[in-house]
C-alpha cells in the first residue's frame, strides 16, 4: 500500500540441504617434441598415478562408512551407485580398508607408546567371531587413546602380544581379569560398577544385608569424591575405610565360610557372595583408590564404552570373515576413536590418513 516507511531490520529464514554428486577431475600433461623427435611429458600430481582412479575424499568416505558407520560392503556398494553414480565393487571397498590399514603403522606405534606414557589404562575384552570361531578382541584405552588388539587368546598370551600392559607402570583398571593381575608393575584398579552389580546379585537373590550396605556405601562414597574435585580428605578416607571394613566384618557373620561335609572329600564349595565378600576384603586398596587419588576412576566404563560400538559390528555382520579383516577394523577403529577423543572428525582424520598424514595430535583443539 501507498504511504511513508522506514527500514525496520529484517526477518531471516535459512535453509540446510546437501548436495550429493560425482566430480571428475581431469589433469592433463602437456608432451613436447624436440627438433629429434624426442617426447618430454610433463608429470602428473603426486598419486595421479592411473588413467582413470578413486579419489581420497571418496576412500575416506568409504571407509568412514564400512569401519566407522559399520555398513556392510554390499550396502556401501548401493549407496555409492545410487547416491553418487559411482559402481564400485566390494572388491574396491576391501582395498580401500586395506589401504587405511598398511598406511596407518606409525599411528600403531604412536598409540602404544601414549598409553604406555599415561598415568591410567582402562583394560577389557570381549568374544567375537571370525569365520566361525570364537576369539578375542582386547581394548587398552584412555580418555585420549585407544587399542584395539585381535587374538586367539583371552589372556595373558594375547596381552603380552599386544605389547602395551607388559611395559605399563600406572594405574591399571579392570575388571577383576585374573591374567591382568600377571603385570605387577602397575597398580590396580577394580571396577566398582562391576562390584555393585554382583552386591546387588548377592542382596537380591541371597539376601545379603551387608551387600546391600556396601553398594549403597560404595555410591555415597564415590558421591562425596565427586563433590570434593575427586578426592577426599584424610579424615574421610580414614571414617570410610572403617566403616567399610565393619560392613564386611558383619559379612563374615551373615555369610560365613562354609562347613566342610563330612566324607566328602576337597574344600566344600562357597557361595558367589562369599567369593564377593572375600574379594572385596583382599583387594580393599585396588576397590577404594578412587577415593584417594584423583586421577583414579570409579568405574572401567571408558574401556566398555570404547568396546561397546565393536560388539555392534557383530550384531550387523555376525562376524568377520578373516583374521586379516579383524585386524584392519581393530587398527582403523582404534585410530577414528583416538582422532574423536581429540576433537578430530572422522572424515578429516581419513582424509589426512589418505594423503600419507596423521594429525597433530599434540596440538589439535580438545
Amino acid at each position: 500500500p501507498k504511504g511513508n516507511y522506514k527500514d525496520a531490520g529484517f526477518i531471516a529464514r535459512q535453509v540446510f540441504d546437501i548436495e550429493i554428486k560425482r566430480v571428475v577431475t581431469e589433469y592433463r600433461a602437456q608432451i613436447l617434441v624436440d627438433e629429434n623427435g624426442n617426447e618430454f611429458t610433463a608429470p602428473f600430481p603426486d598419486g595421479v598415478n592411473n588413467p582413470v582412479q578413486y579419489g581420497n575424499a571418496l576412500k575416506a568416505h568409504s571407509v568412514y562408512m564400512s569401519q566407522f558407520q559399520l555398513l556392510p560392503y554390499d550396502r556401501i556398494r548401493d549407496y555409492f551407485a545410487d547416491q553418487i553414480g559411482i559402481p564400485i565393487s566390494a572388491g574396491s571397498i576391501f582395498n580401500f580398508n586395506k589401504s587405511a590399514f598398511d598406511k596407518l603403522e606409525e599411528y600403531e606405534s604412536l598409540v602404544k607408546e601414549k598409553l604406555i606414557e599415561s598415568e591410567l589404562i582402562h583394560a577389557d575384552e570381549t568374544g567375537i567371531n571370525i569365520n566361525g570361531k570364537r576369539q578375542w578382541l582386547h581394548c587398552a584405552s584412555n580418555t585420549l587413546w585407544t587399542y584395539f588388539h585381535p587374538h586367539e587368546k583371552r589372556g595373558i598370551q594375547a596381552t603380552r602380544n599386544a605389547g602395551i600392559l607388559p611395559y605399563f607402570s600406572g594405574y591399571l583398571c579392570h575388571d577383576h581379569w585374573k591374567p591382568y593381575f600377571t603385570y605387577s608393575g602397575c597398580t590396580h584398579i577394580l571396577c566398582n560398577a562391576h562390584h555393585a552389580r554382583e552386591l546387588k546379585r548377592a542382596f537380591e537373590q541371597d539376601q545379603m544385608q551387608w551387600a546391600k550396605k556396601l553398594q549403597d556405601l560404595l555410591y555415597e562414597i564415590n558421591d562425596k569424591v565427586n563433590e570434593n574435585g575427586g578426592k577426599l580428605s584424610q579424615n574421610k578416607i580414614d571414617a570410610y575405610l572403617k566403616e567399610y571394613r565393619l560392613i564386611l566384618d558383619a559379612g563374615e557373620i551373615e555369610c560365613p565360610v562354609p562347613r566342610k561335609k563330612k566324607g566328602k572329600p576337597g574344600k566344600q564349595k562357597k557361595s558367589k557372595s562369599r567369593n564377593l565378600l572375600e574379594r572385596l576384603q583382599k583387594f580393599e586398596d585396588e576397590t577404594l583408590t578412587f577415593m584417594k587419588e584423583v586421577i583414579v576412576p570409579f568405574t572401567n566404563n571408558q574401556g566398555e564404552r570404547d568396546l561397546r560400538m565393536t560388539k555392534v559390528h557383530e550384531k550387523i555382520s555376525g562376524c568377520f570373515l578373516s583374521y586379516e579383516g579383524a585386524e584392519m577394523f581393530c587398527l582403523i577403529r582404534g585410530y577414528l576413536s583416538s582422532c574423536r577423543k581429540h576433537g578430530i572428525s572422522s572424515t578429516e582424520a581419513l582424509q589426512l590418513l589418505f594423503k600419507g598424514e596423521l594429525p597433530d595430535f599434540d596440538n589439535v583443539i580438545k
